[in-house]
C-alpha cells in the first residue's frame, strides 16, 4: 500500500489511509475486549460476563486516559516532524514516556488498592462482587505495561507510521483469543484467565513496540544533519538535545488533559452512569455489558478519524499550511458520515444475533432485551460522534484547548444529568437516551469554535527558537 504525505498528498487519500490502519487496529483491540465477554459468558456464565461488564468502564477509563496522554505528547511530536526539528521531536518522544511510564505506575497502584472500594461506590451487585475485583487487581497489576503500549501506538501514529500498531495490534489480539481459549476454556481459570490473557498479550506487544520505535527513532539522526546544514546557527542546532524536557511536557500537558478528558468522556460516562445500571441487577448489567461491547467497536471509526485529524493538523500547522486543514476537515465529515451509515445498517439488521452470541443459552430474558434495546436505539446516532471526534480533531492538533475542554465537559455533564434524571422515570433505557444528546451537544460547541477560525493561529511550539 502506498505511504501518503499528510503534508503534501490529497487530504481525503491521505487522512482515509492513514486512518485506515488506526481503524483496522483499533477493531482488533476491541475484538479481542468483546472475545473476552463472549468466553467468559459462554464458559463460565452470566455472572461471569456481569462482572466483567462491572469492571469494564473503570478499566476502560484508565486506557482512555493513556490515549488521551498519548495524543498529547503526540500534536507536539508532529508538529516538529511537520517543521522538521527530529532532535526536538525525539526530545518529545523520551520526555513522554518517561512521564507516562511514572504515571501509570502511580495509577496501578491507586487502583490495585481500592478496586473493592471503587466497587462498591458504584453499587455493584453483591453476588458478582469477588470476581470483579480479582478480575481488576489482576488488570491493575499490569497497567505500566498497558499504558505504554498505548502512548507507544500514539507516537508511532504522530510519526505518521499507522501500520506498525496495526501489525502488533493484530499479534496481541490473537495471542490474547489462544490465551482466553487455553486459560479459562481449558484450564477453567474464569475470571482471573481472562484478565491474565489481556495483561500478557498487551505487555508483550508493548515491549516490542519499544524496540520498534527506537530503531525508527535512529534513523531520523542523518535526516537532522542535512536540516542543519540550512540552519543559520550551525552550532546551536548541533547541540545534544536532553532526554527530558521541562518546557515540552508542559506544552503536552495543555494538550494531554483535554484529550484524555475528550478520550475518556465516553468511558467515564459509562462509569458515572454504571450505579443506574447496576441498580436494576447482575442480569440487566449482562445485557448493556453486551451492549457496551458492540458500541465499542462501533466508536472505533469515529475515534480513529478524530485522532487522523488531529495529526493532520498538528503536521500541517507545523508546517504552515492551515488551509489544508480546512480542506481535510471536510474530506473527513464525508468520511465519518459513510461510516455512520455503515454502522446503522448493520446494527438494525444484526442487533438481536449480536447480542446473542455474547449470552448463554440459559440466560434471563431481561439480559437479552436489554442488549437489543440499548444497539437498536444507538444505531442511528453514532453520526454525531463521528462529527464530534473531528471536530475536536482539529482543536486538539492545534493546541486550542480550552472550547475543546468545555465542550468535552458539557457533554459530560449532560448525559450524567439526564441518565440520574431519566433513569427513575423510564428505566434503564433512560441512560442510553442520554447518549446522543451530550455527542450533539460537545459537536455544536466545537463546531461553532472551527468556524471562527481561531484554532489556526495557535501556536505550541516555535520553530525559529527551536
Amino acid at each position: 500500500m502506498k505511504k501518503y504525505s499528510m503534508l503534501t498528498d490529497s487530504p481525503g487519500k491521505s487522512l482515509f489511509f492513514f486512518a485506515l490502519p488506526m481503524i483496522l487496529g483499533n477493531l482488533f483491540q476491541q475484538f479481542y475486549s468483546t472475545v473476552d465477554s463472549i468466553i467468559v459468558g459462554q464458559f463460565v456464565g452470566e455472572d461471569a460476563l456481569a462482572a466483567v461488564g462491572a469492571s469494564y468502564s473503570l478499566t476502560t477509563v484508565f486506557i482512555m486516559i493513556a490515549i488521551g496522554g498519548g495524543i498529547g505528547a503526540s500534536v507536539i511530536t508532529s508538529q516538529y516532524l511537520g517543521a522538521a526539528l527530529y532532535k526536538k521531536m525525539k526530545t518529545s518522544v523520551s520526555t513522554a514516556l518517561i512521564t507516562f511510564l511514572v504515571v501509570s505506575v502511580i495509577l496501578g497502584g491507586f487502583g490495585l488498592f481500592f478496586s473493592r472500594s471503587i466497587l462498591m461506590m458504584l453499587n455493584t451487585p453483591g453476588n458478582i462482587m469477588e470476581d470483579a475485583i480479582l478480575y481488576l487487581k489482576i488488570y491493575f497489576v499490569g497497567l505500566p505495561f498497558l499504558f505504554m503500549y498505548n502512548i507507544l501506538s500514539s507516537i508511532f501514529n504522530a510519526l505518521g507510521n499507522s501500520k506498525t500498531p496495526l501489525y502488533l495490534l493484530i499479534f496481541s489480539s490473537l495471542l490474547n483469543i489462544v490465551l482466553d481459549l487455553f486459560l479459562v476454556g481449558v484450564l477453567g481459570f474464569g475470571i482471573a484467565g481472562a484478565a491474565v490473557a489481556t495483561v500478557f498479550a498487551q505487555g508483550l506487544s508493548a515491549v516490542i513496540s519499544f524496540c520498534i520505535l527506537v530503531r525508527i527513532l535512529k534513523q531520523y539522526e542523518s535526516s537532522q544533519e542535512d536540516v542543519q546544514e540550512n540552519c543559520e546557527d550551525k552550532e546551536e542546532k548541533k547541540q545534544e538535545q536532553p532526554l527530558y524536557d521541562r518546557q515540552m511536557l508542559g506544552n503536552m500537558i495543555k494538550v494531554a488533559i483535554p484529550s484524555m478528558l475528550q478520550q475518556s468522556i465516553v468511558s467515564i460516562g459509562m462509569l458515572l452512569v454504571q450505579s443506574v445500571v447496576n441498580g436494576f441487577g447482575s442480569s440487566v448489567l449482562a445485557g448493556y455489558t453486551a451492549g457496551m461491547r458492540i458500541e465499542s467497536i462501533c466508536i472505533v471509526p469515529m475515534i480513529a478519524s478524530g485522532n487522523a485529524v488531529s495529526t493532520f493538523t498538528a503536521q500541517n500547522l507545523g508546517a504552515g499550511e492551515p488551509e489544508r486543514v480546512k480542506k481535510g476537515y471536510l474530506a473527513a465529515v464525508r468520511m465519518v458520515a459513510a461510516f455512520a451509515v455503515v454502522i446503522c445498517i448493520l446494527l438494525f439488521l444484526f442487533h438481536e444475533s449480536i447480542i446473542r452470541s455474547f449470552l448463554e443459552a440459559g440466560s434471563d430474558q431481561a439480559a437479552f432485551e436489554t442488549g437489543n434495546a440499548y444497539l437498536s436505539f444507538i444505531a442511528f446516532f453514532f453520526i454525531f460522534l463521528g462529527l464530534k471526534a473531528i471536530t475536536d480533531g482539529v482543536l486538539r492538533g492545534a493546541g486550542d484547548v480550552v472550547v475543546f475542554t468545555l465542550a468535552n465537559l458539557i457533554n459530560l455533564g449532560i448525559r450524567l444529568t439526564a441518565a440520574f434524571t431519566l433513569a427513575p422515570m423510564l428505566g434503564v433505557q433512560g441512560v442510553w437516551f442520554a447518549v446522543p444528546m451530550g455527542w450533539a451537544s460537545n459537536y455544536l460547541i466545537s463546531f461553532v469554535r472551527y468556524v471562527s477560525g481561531k484554532w489556526s493561529r495557535k501556536k505550541l511550539i516555535q520553530v525559529e527558537d527551536a
